[in-house]
């Protein structure tokens, strides 16, 4: 047994509620290796080969795929027949963007239903008012008919798909139907929302929608501290809603192979982990804590002299709301591209000559020179 599938760090700072599924995913994986090494399938058998082959003495370990605990964890959630689609979209996720290697798609689409939101969290682009004010143009809920357009672009040809950016998926009144058009459609979809407007109705939308990941985004455990960091909410009407929605999944979705998760930024000092477990571990599978990234003034803040190639131009594109395209979220205000899908197609713009200059121009040293890409820490 090869322990490079287990003992790496995870790309999320902590996380608790690991599975208890890990050798029957490892035992899996060995058979499908096994399988693999007769057939003509050259991506399969370099996957497999990095995950389960033999390691050489002068590898660097971030250049070899491998697994996180909470990879394994998704893994856990999908039949063996699923395993090597899912890799596939894993491994470009992960690979593609440290091999500087770009296909024909991107691995992962996020998706923003609406870039509205009803809160004014601290960390966040929604408290700088060139977005959030409706004056200048940047706010407004996307329609079905967009939406299916996209999903009809991406199906068969994309795995990662979220529904989440710069606002909140639940202010959309259309995303019921959303999620109904996309079920069953993709191997890693996800949704992000803060629980405010989570009622049963959308509850239900969810579990029937066969998503991957639900992450509940909340900071702390108790008050003052969450309404501080995350303003305009109320704690205690969120766990009334996270709540509920577990006792929804367990009495009628018993058999949902829906992972939750609460996830928060490590923005406050006052913030602990210990505490967050012991609150939240009762109502989902996964706590977490993700690195905090100055999105809230990004544009006005100090250039942070990082010259490393940021890893997003390579691993996912954004879709606003109108159908303008964005490289990352911190660009809030879509200054680094001029592209929308009512023009061309996900696949021209990720292989566009915008995105491909913007790629050359990280990659020849000059990240300093793009805005607010100098003013970023993602690498």
């Amino acid at each position: 047994m090869n322990n490079k599938v287990y003992d790496k760090a995870n790309s999320i700072l902590d996380l608790k509620g690991r599975g208890k599924k890990r050798e029957q995913v490892l035992s899996n994986l060995e058979h499908l290796y096994e399988q693999e090494k007769t057939k003509g399938d050259t991506l399969a058998q370099q996957i497999l080969g990095e995950l389960l082959g033999p390691i050489k003495e002068d590898e660097v370990d971030y250049q070899r795929f491998f697994l996180r605990d909470h990879v394994i964890e998704e893994l856990t959630r999908l039949s063996a027949s699923q395993y090597l689609r899912y890799l596939k979209y894993r491994y470009a996720y992960e690979m593609y963007p440290i091999r500087r290697h770009t296909a024909e798609y991107p691995p992962l689409v996020q998706i923003e239903p609406a870039s509205v939101c009803n809160y004014r969290c601290v960390f966040c682009y929604q408290t700088d008012e060139r977005l959030s004010n409706r004056k200048h143009g940047h706010m407004g809920m996307m329609d079905l008919d967009r939406f299916k357009s996209i999903i009809d672009q991406i199906e068969g040809n994309v795995e990662g798909v979220t529904l989440a950016s710069r606002g909140e998926p639940t202010v959309n009144k259309k995303l019921p139907e959303m999620l109904a058009y996309m079920s069953g459609k993709f191997l890693a979809a996800k949704i992000n929302t803060n629980a405010y407007l989570l009622d049963e109705k959308m509850s239900h939308a969810i579990l029937q929608a066969d998503l991957q990941t639900l992450v509940f985004s909340a900071d702390a455990a108790a008050e003052p501290l969450y309404s501080k960091l995350r303003v305009n909410g109320n704690l205690d009407r969120v766990v009334k809603n996270v709540k509920r929605f577990h006792d929804i999944k367990e009495k009628h979705y018993s058999d949902s192979k829906l992972i939750t998760r609460v996830s928060g930024v490590r923005f406050h000092s006052d913030q602990n982990m210990d505490e967050m477990v012991q609150f939240w571990d009762r109502y989902v599978d996964q706590v977490a804590f993700v690195d905090y990234n100055p999105w809230e003034n990004v544009y006005d803040s100090d250039r942070k002299g990082i010259d490393t190639p940021c890893s997003d131009l390579w691993r996912r594109l954004f879709v606003w709301w109108d159908g303008k395209v964005a490289p990352c979220d911190v660009d809030y205000l879509t200054t680094l591209v001029d592209e929308t899908l009512l023009n061309s197609s996900i696949s021209e713009i990720w292989n566009g000559n915008t995105y491909n200059t913007l790629r050359q121009k990280h990659l020849d040293g000059e990240r300093q020179k793009q805005e607010p890409c100098s003013r970023c820490v993602v690498v």
